[in-house]
């Protein structure tokens, strides 16, 4: 089943403000969630969720697996995000 995923507008804000390049990349990676995701995810500390690598950027994820809905709630550079939380 495919999963479809969600982005937090503050996520998809940032995509936008990005290099077109990166950008580009970030949303090539996050399209591979669709399929595998926890393929690709990994467990963010103890929390009930997720984190996927993507260069030097990370985001914040939560999975519904009723839903096979995927919502990216955070999205920053490697050296932010985990100040963030």
């Amino acid at each position: 089943m495919t999963y479809k995923i969600k982005l937090h507008p503050e996520v998809h804000k940032f995509i936008e403000k990005l290099d077109q390049n990166i950008a580009e990349r970030i949303r090539k990676r996050l399209k591979l969630l669709e399929n595998e995701p926890f393929r690709y995810l990994e467990h963010y500390e103890s929390q009930t969720f997720f984190k996927f690598r993507i260069g030097e950027y990370r985001a914040l994820i939560d999975v519904d697996t009723m839903r096979f809905t995927i919502f990216i709630r955070v999205l920053d550079h490697r050296s932010k995000i985990y100040k963030r939380n």
